[in-house]
């Protein structure tokens, strides 16, 4: 089974994703819908956005699992899958955090060049080619370019301040974020089979290493360890086992009354919100901070936006106002990475809108037709058998 409003949830975060990932480019954005500082003790619209899609991810999780294993797949082939799925995550999210760092006047080509083939290699790696109308003779061919790029970005770039670093793990980036939390909680539920107790110490067990870490009982680990220092710090991987967690529960209480489970739901949507307000002295709330009291409203918040659009769209059937949005939900890696054509394009042609484009409310308009028109690209694309595919 498929809902509805896990694929609108999803493509509604993504496009405002890329709607606030845009705000860089915009003069004079009202406060509170941008990042927080690292010192600051405030949730901006922004800060919301990426604990948002984490939890969706968890969300999916059961749904994908079990499709696979209605399709006869077995355990091992599963767990294969989340690895590769896991790994494809972390490299592509490694390759866009050092494009963040990189150092134009060092690189061979500069920085907008190289950033175009990373975006094309990834293309050509990850695009399900089966379904597109190309010869299948040329897929291994295009992969491997993929491949070949990659390795020859690598071999060129420089970053750092002055162009002294290699690449290397400064942090993981978006999607591997999202790689770290997928791959701890979906190996946990496919060797758990879905287990909600098990499912929900393990929910516990993210949320209390956040707070121990937030206290300076547990430190990030050094070495080779290192590597793993998001899931020993808990709050990321604990947003995607909060969306395993709700799935469960609305699964076991939706099975007998639909109102009993989207009480049990909004039970734990409004205690987590305020766990999170009661304990803001303690920590404040912080995203780059990532402290407790963040973790839980922004917890609370995905839970009762669960249940909203649950209501909307699987009960009330009120899905037509998404259609147009609805590629960033199915096509979301594709989604997320046109952007990354975008702007080094835009910045080699120096093409820039008039200021008052790009500045205030009439820059925010703007920002969000660009985030609808990704959407709408997306789906052109994906009609065209074109989707990123991990």
């Amino acid at each position: 089974m498929r809902l509805a409003s896990i694929d609108i949830l999803r493509a509604v975060t993504m496009v405002l994703m890329i709607w606030v990932n845009d705000f860089w480019t915009l003069s004079n954005v009202p406060k509170w819908l941008t990042h927080a500082t690292a010192n600051e003790d405030y949730l901006g619209f922004s800060d919301v956005i990426f604990p948002l899609f984490l939890f969706i991810v968890g969300l999916s999780i059961p749904f994908a699992i079990k499709n696979r294993m209605d399709k006869g797949k077995s355990k091992s082939s599963i767990a294969v899958h989340i690895l590769i799925r896991s790994f494809s995550l972390l490299l592509i999210g490694f390759y866009l955090m050092n494009y963040e760092v990189a150092f134009d006047e060092g690189i061979l080509i500069g920085k907008d060049f190289w950033t175009i083939l990373m975006t094309l290699a990834i293309v050509l790696v990850w695009v399900d080619w089966e379904k597109t109308s190309t010869a299948k003779k040329y897929h291994p061919h295009f992969r491997a370019i993929g491949a070949a790029l990659l390795i020859f970005l690598a071999i060129i770039y420089k970053g750092g301040a002055t162009g002294e670093d290699w690449m290397h793990v400064h942090w993981w980036g978006i999607l591997g974020l999202i790689g770290w939390a997928y791959l701890s909680n979906s190996l946990i539920f496919l060797y758990s089979k879905g287990n909600l107790i098990i499912i929900l110490l393990l929910w516990i067990l993210f949320n209390t290493l956040c707070v121990l870490f937030q206290q300076g009982i547990v430190e990030g680990p050094d070495g080779f360890l290192r590597y793993f220092s998001v899931l020993f710090q808990g709050t990321i991987p604990a947003f995607t086992s909060a969306g395993v967690l709700t799935t469960l529960l609305f699964q076991k209480y939706s099975a007998t009354r639909l109102n009993s489970a989207y009480l049990v739901l909004a039970f734990l949507g409004i205690v987590n919100i305020a766990l999170g307000l009661i304990t803001r002295p303690m920590w404040g709330i912080s995203k780059l901070q990532g402290t407790p009291s963040w973790l839980a409203i922004c917890t609370g918040i995905g839970v009762l936006a669960f249940i909203l659009f649950h209501y909307l769209a699987d009960v009330k059937k009120k899905t037509k106002w998404a259609t147009f949005i609805s590629p960033a939900g199915t096509a979301t890696l594709t989604c997320y990475m046109i952007p990354y054509m975008v702007y080094p394009i835009r910045s080699l042609l120096g093409f820039r809108l008039p200021d008052i484009f790009n500045n205030g409310y009439a820059g925010l308009l703007v920002s969000f037709v660009f985030a609808l028109l990704v959407a709408a690209f997306t789906g052109w694309m994906e009609r065209r058998g074109y989707k990123l595919k991990l």
